[in-house]
């Protein structure tokens, strides 16, 4: 299960992990980010041990969305090395789109 980011865990999950990360930044209201939801987690078991997933609640936690520069929902932070890798956001946050930066990530 994707780990749940606040501001007291959110450096030590993703700015100082050894593993790839990829982070869900979604919104209880947002219509694209339900539905991308089961997908993602899909994505999180398949890939479970190579790549740590993680998920932002927006509504609940706007200071970890404000310090990645998250600007719209959903989007996709993709982590590596201690670094941004990649983003995704808006229509292309699919699943494939996603697993497409994971493998890319992982090479």
């Amino acid at each position: 299960m994707p780990i749940d980011l606040t501001k007291e865990n959110c450096d030590a999950e993703v700015k100082e992990s050894d593993l790839p990360v990829v982070v869900d930044f979604w919104g209880p209201a947002c219509g694209p980010c339900m539905a991308l939801m089961p997908k993602f987690l899909e994505i999180a078991e398949k890939y479970d041990g190579k790549v740590k997933f993680c998920k932002v609640d927006t509504s609940q936690n706007k200071r970890v969305a404000i310090n990645f520069k998250v600007m719209s929902l959903p989007t996709i932070l993709f982590w590596k090395g201690r670094t941004e890798f990649a983003r995704l956001g808006g229509t292309d946050a699919t699943p494939e789109g996603i697993t497409a930066k994971i493998e890319a990530m992982l090479r």
